[in-house]
């Protein structure tokens, strides 16, 4: 059974309606804050989503892999305390809700907590922040800065990916984990990992073998060639300098049909040709927009999880031969 919990009333209408269309596995949406939630109302579900928006985490786990029987949790804290779509207060900002979750991590111990948050939230020491709290629990975790663009969508949309692994066998291995034995699992330090390296002097993530992970994968045939960061893929460049035009054979995965639209500030940028964002009429506009701009890009995500399961696979079966 899963959890989806968020605060936007319209963003839970909408879970239920992907629920009941089968979108999503079925579950409860619950529309409480998270600091009402207790780890009694949280215990009795196999996955939990928080923060969910429009349930894109869901999603990313089923084009990842990851078995619906498998427990996880998911959680994408609110950005605006660390984005330019905020007053970025950080820390002094009544959103930023990370010991909420921290809280209810703490007392129903999920083996894996994957997450998600806008980069900049790193230079406030945020990602610091977590690690401490995630460790002091006795967590693993590891982190990267991955942007949308490295799977072919039409944006770059930079965004800081994290986990957090405490599974059985990483308590059953503590000693090995100490004694630096599992080193080539980890990186960063103890506890950590082997998924990115941090330079903690700048307070700055690092893609590392993740992003190492995206570039083999899309070798292997996997992925997409990613866009350009000038916003049109593949051979359609000179065509969108020219005006509108419409996407071909560009390999973008879910963003291969498109129209190139010129915008005022001279660039051109890639658009699904039924969307309309900033169109008044449209059904649903704001919640819409609302619910598009706080989501996760699923296909990006899938790739953090694969990378992820790979690590703490590998690190299970060491711990067991071990």
């Amino acid at each position: 059974m899963n959890l989806y919990n968020d605060i936007d009333k319209p963003a839970c209408a909408w879970m239920r309606e992907l629920a009941a269309q089968g979108h999503i596995p079925p579950g409860d949406v619950d529309s409480r804050s998270i600091a009402d939630l207790t780890g009694a109302d949280v215990a009795r579900y196999t996955q939990s989503h928080f923060f969910a928006g429009i349930a894109g985490w869901p999603l990313a786990l089923r084009l990842a892999g990851w078995p619906p029987d498998r427990p996880v949790w998911t959680g994408s804290c609110p950005c605006q305390p660390f984005s330019s779509a905020g007053k970025r207060k950080g820390q002094a900002d009544e959103r930023h809700v990370w010991p909420e979750f921290a809280r209810l991590i703490g007392e129903c111990r999920p083996p894996v907590v994957f997450g998600e948050q806008v980069a900049s939230a790193v230079g406030h020491g945020w990602l610091d922040g977590v690690f401490a709290d995630l460790e002091g629990l006795g967590y693993a975790c590891g982190a990267a800065v991955l942007g949308a663009h490295s799977v072919g969508a039409p944006h770059i949309r930079q965004r800081l990916w994290w986990v957090a692994y405490s599974g059985e066998q990483l308590a059953q291995t503590e000693q090995v984990i100490r004694s630096g034995q599992s080193h080539a699992l980890r990186s960063g330090g103890p506890s950590r990992l082997g998924i990115a390296g941090r330079n903690g002097s700048q307070g700055q993530c690092s893609a590392g073998s993740a992003g190492r992970a995206v570039e083999r994968a899309r070798a292997a045939g996997g992925l997409p060639h990613p866009a350009h960061a000038d916003g049109w893929c593949g051979e359609q460049g000179e065509q969108g300098r020219q005006g509108i035009g419409r996407g071909g054979p560009a390999n973008c995965g879910p963003w291969d049909n498109y129209i190139i639209v010129p915008c005022a500030d001279g660039k051109s940028r890639r658009l699904e040709p039924s969307i309309s964002p900033l169109v008044d009429g449209v059904p649903a506009r704001v919640v819409r927009l609302r619910g598009y701009g706080n989501a996760i890009v699923p296909q990006l995500a899938a790739v953090w999880i694969k990378w992820c399961m790979s690590v703490i696979d590998a690190f299970e079966c060491k711990a067991v031969a071990s």
